[in-house]
């Protein structure tokens, strides 16, 4: 690793100075301490990370700001999960992204089948929207009733009639997923009922939403809808956060006796909108406390800090075999952070690259990361980019670069 200051948001207008060649390396990353940033520079070890200043019964948590991704707690977000009624998100994604795309009608009528009916209706003792049985139903009314009411009849309507089926259906949004990089997800069925393999993490969900809500926010509005009433029969959506003092406005519940009690949740507070994923709450009950909880502690301690402007250098990454020996970094996009009010000797920076970095490098390319860290956990991750372009070094250049990298590379299995 090369560690090294960087320029600060007051010195963004300055190129770093190269630093020396015998800087420390080791390990397949390279990262630069960000100390002018925050009270002091600070390399947390695994084993040095504090725990974080709020506990939480959910078993599986995750808490992101939504404007810019700053992660504000975390608690197994990539332990799989059943996720029971929160798999009907990606069946939900599936379907907007027909609609939005002209290839699904909203007048569009599905049938409910005797499968649809049996194991999603009223005979089913499910959450369901309680449609007649070889009726037809508008994709209008069956995206209503699968997210306000929950209802798995729907759910399964609109997969038969997209897919034929609900294992064709459930292909298409394993590709979604797939494209959507929800890495740790798999879908059996358009319901979320019980199923062998098919789970979901709590980073996966947050993503999910992110993505439904700044895709489609037309029909993720259906998601703050108070109720819905089919064949006369009048059922209040389902989500705890709606009937609570905490700017909600999506996005959907589950459970199951594996699972517990689990919870997506999106707030908007004055412009702060805010995601939460968690699992393995034991009641109902439960979830709404704990939601609540967490949902006003991230109110009440963090606030928005900038901290690079766009075009702002950061700092340099090592260039092996150029023209020059290292090149400055830049952040394509301003770049900011929701921290924790009173934090700032809990808060440190990295940049981090594959380095050294192998010329030719071609200015704009994303080439490291800049990584935002709360007591020593990665709560941000925003791309870096070279600042100007490095050619391929004359043979001189190269065997410089050679014979330091034979003197220092060794300590990278460090």
């Amino acid at each position: 690793m090369t560690k090294r200051d960087v320029a600060s948001p007051e010195s963004c207008g300055r190129a770093p100075a190269r630093p020396p060649l015998g800087a420390w390396r080791g390990g397949a990353l390279a990262f630069a301490a960000i100390s002018v940033l925050f009270a002091a520079p600070h390399f947390a070890a695994a084993e040095d990370v504090a725990p974080p200043t709020i506990e939480t019964k959910a078993r599986e948590a995750l808490l992101v700001d939504g404007e810019t991704g700053t992660i504000l707690l975390q608690k197994n977000p990539d332990k799989p999960f059943p996720p029971a009624s929160l798999a009907k998100m990606m069946t939900m994604e599936v379907v907007f992204e027909a609609i939005d795309s002209g290839q699904l009608a909203r007048d569009t009528e599905f049938p409910i089948s005797v499968h649809a009916w049996r194991t999603g209706g009223a005979p089913s003792g499910t959450s369901t929207m309680f449609a007649d049985v070889k009726s037809s139903v508008s994709v209008e009314n069956l995206v209503r009733g699968a997210i306000i009411d929950s209802a798995n009849d729907a759910c399964i309507a609109l997969a038969e009639g997209m897919a034929g089926s609900d294992e064709a259906f459930a292909e298409t949004m394993n590709r979604r997923a797939e494209e959507l990089g929800l890495t740790g997800s798999h879908f059996v069925n358009p319901t979320g009922l019980p199923a062998e393999g098919q789970h979901v993490t709590a980073r996966d969900l947050v993503t999910l939403a992110r993505h439904i809500r700044t895709e489609h926010p037309e029909l993720y509005k259906v998601y703050a809808e108070p109720d819905f009433k089919w064949n006369n029969i009048f059922q209040r959506n389902r989500n705890p956060l709606l009937k609570i003092d905490v700017g909600a406005d999506g996005m959907e519940t589950g459970y199951t006796e594996a699972s517990g009690y689990a919870l997506l949740g999106v707030t908007d507070r004055g412009g702060r909108v805010t995601y939460l994923a968690m699992s393995g709450l034991a009641t109902a009950k439960e979830r709404s406390e704990e939601a609540r909880r967490l949902l006003d502690w991230s109110n009440d301690s963090f606030e928005l800090r900038p901290l690079f402007a766009e075009g702002a250098v950061v700092g340099a990454a090592d260039v092996f075999g150029g023209e020059t020996g290292s090149v400055p970094l830049v952040a394509p996009k301003a770049i900011a952070a929701l921290l924790p009010r009173d934090a700032d000797e809990r808060v440190s920076a990295a940049i981090r690259y594959d380095g050294p970095l192998a010329a030719p490098v071609a200015a704009g390319a994303n080439v490291a990361h800049l990584d935002i860290m709360v007591d020593g956990a990665r709560v941000l991750s925003e791309p870096l980019a070279a600042a100007r372009s490095v050619g391929n070094g004359s043979f001189s250049d190269r065997a410089m670069g050679a014979v330091s990298e034979l003197a220092f590379g060794w300590l990278r299995q460090f």
